[in-house]
């Protein structure tokens, strides 16, 4: 029986993160679950490049705010794309559009191990 760690191997994952030291250990802590990352993008016209130029995206952890702009266009895309994501954010609940109310949000500071085992559940969901 796979566990849910199990079931990152091989999943290409997307990690939209502006803070390095954050993105390093996310990107870690993914690595070490089996997740191909497909790269730690901090600004938003490097992730809408990077999801326009990659044929499979399964899944992604998009902080909402880099740099002072908002990840907004890079969630569109992916939702366009049928892409399941993540916002890993400071910003609370009441601070989303209210399109993006379902998506999954994870508050900082977030325990990065506990993030990391909620993705399958996401990725295999959709």
């Amino acid at each position: 029986m796979d566990t849910p760690l199990q079931n990152l191997a091989g999943c290409r994952v997307l990690l939209v993160e502006d803070e390095y030291l954050i993105a390093d250990e996310l990107g870690k802590h993914l690595s070490a679950h089996g997740a191909i990352l497909l790269g730690a993008v901090p600004t938003l016209e490097k992730a809408l490049a990077l999801v326009e130029a990659s044929e499979r995206i399964d899944g992604a952890v998009i902080d909402i705010n880099l740099r002072g702009q908002a990840a907004y266009p890079v969630a569109d895309a992916l939702e366009g794309r049928g892409v399941p994501f993540v916002f890993a954010t400071g910003y609370s609940a009441a601070m989303l559009p209210d399109r993006y109310r379902h998506v999954p949000r994870w508050e900082k500071p977030y325990q990065f191990e506990a993030l990391v085992q909620s993705l399958p559940a996401l990725i295999h969901r959709s």
